[in-house]
């Protein structure tokens, strides 16, 4: 018999939470096949098989916690799928074929037929699988409007939100809990990626002497940089030219000018980073992650842009790895996307600095004493450990910024 053990996952993270099994107990399976998924802290594992056979036994079930080198499963190599599975299914169906032989006629009716094989394999996401899990939702019951066929996590949505049968109107007692009896809520309990994103951003307020300092940027000139150039770009490069790379270029410049903001505190030293490996957060179904694009100051803005648009498929696609989450100097992070206005940005420890895009809004702005005009302004935010950041310091990064975004033609110079 062979163990099936958790693999070493990295140097920070020593557990994990079984988010499926992708197999069955008594499924044959080939060596370095998948055959569990493991959701982590940051980012979901596949476990592979390291030798091939039958699965004898799964030791802990979805939801469960496990460890680094605990055994889930064990695989024997000298089975078969028809040995392992099937004859106990065997023995099973033929007891109740002879169970069913000794009911009345009547009775054979109440056989459920719609109850699917045990080795029938669904196709759903990680996310439309945990959320089924969190609502106690028979994920064969929820209908895809995917052509392929497989579930996703709108689909459970839209399942939940139709009405439930009469019968299966009152929530189980462990699932519902009131203030007021006729007020019930509902519990639901945070996935493993939430409870770690909820402790860290304590954890960076608790740790850190965090001060927020804003300014505001005209993105006239940028907005006209896209739209002279945004055809011949998407033409020449095969991506779209966004404002992140300009944002990218401009931090990039601005911590080359003051350092101690691409550093970090460990004890009692300042470690100053000499390389620019940029976090650019990205929300999907499961939180917030922050992928990073390494040695941002070596890409162009072709490069920056292809490099933040592969890593936010990945992210929302589920596939991100760990070396794509870990080591980055500084964060960019863009509520603007969600329609924010003025936010104050958290900082994604051990960094000590974090910039905070907005919505771009038009404003009336004065030209000199006697004139306005209409201009696409941009509130900004720095957020910084001031245990090591003086607000001088600061407040002159994110000026620079907005002289580099104010005049872009300098971001190929200083970026």
């Amino acid at each position: 018999m062979i163990e099936i053990k958790v693999p070493e996952l990295a140097e920070s993270i020593t557990e994990g939470t079984i988010a499926q099994w992708l197999k069955e107990v008594g499924e044959h399976v080939n060596q370095g096949e998948y055959i569990a998924e493991l959701e982590t802290d940051k980012v979901n594992v596949e476990i592979i098989a390291e030798h091939s056979g039958v699965i004898k036994e799964f030791t802990r079930e979805p939801g469960d916690t496990v460890e680094v080198g605990e055994v889930i499963a064990v695989i024997d190599e000298t089975g078969t799928a028809s040995t392992a599975g099937t004859k106990e299914e065997s023995s099973s169906a033929e007891k109740a074929d002879k169970s069913e032989k000794d009911l009345p006629a009547a009775k054979e009716t109440t056989v459920d037929k719609s109850e699917s094989p045990a080795n029938e394999r669904l196709l759903a996401s990680p996310a439309a699988r945990k959320l089924a899990r969190e609502k106690g939702i028979d994920l064969q019951a929820v209908r895809t409007t995917d052509p392929t066929g497989r579930i996703r996590k709108h689909d459970v949505d839209a399942h939940q939100s139709k009405p439930a049968p009469q019968a299966k109107a009152a929530q189980p007692a462990s699932n519902m809990s009131s203030t007021n009896d006729a007020k019930p809520v509902e519990r639901i309990k945070m996935s493993r990626r939430r409870q770690t994103i909820a402790k860290r951003l304590v954890e960076s307020q608790q740790t850190a002497a965090m001060l927020t300092t804003f300014n505001e940027v005209d993105m006239t000139a940028v907005m006209d940089v896209r739209k002279r150039r945004k055809d011949a770009f998407y033409d020449k490069h095969g991506v779209k030219l966004g404002f992140m790379s300009f944002f990218t270029k401009a931090v990039i410049g601005a911590l080359k000018e003051f350092p101690l903001l691409n550093a970090e505190i460990q004890g009692d030293e300042i470690i100053k980073k000499n390389f620019y490996d940029i976090g650019v957060a990205v929300s999907t179904d499961d939180g917030l992650v922050v992928p990073v694009v390494r040695d941002a100051d070596k890409l162009g803005f072709a490069g920056i842009e292809s490099e933040i648009s592969e890593l936010g498929k990945k992210a929302r696609d589920n596939k991100l790895g760990l070396s794509d989450l870990q080591g980055g100097t500084f964060t960019i992070t863009n509520g603007g996307v969600f329609g924010s206005l003025w936010s104050t940005p958290i900082l994604n420890a051990p960094q000590v600095g974090i910039l905070g895009m907005h919505k771009i809004q038009w404003r009336p702005v004065a030209i000199d004493q006697d004139n306005f005009e209409n201009r696409p302004m941009m509130y900004i935010a720095l957020s910084y450990d001031h245990r090591i950041v003086d607000g001088k310091e600061a407040v002159s990064f994110l000026v620079r910024i907005k002289e580099m975004l104010e005049d872009p033609e300098t971001l190929l110079l200083e970026g």
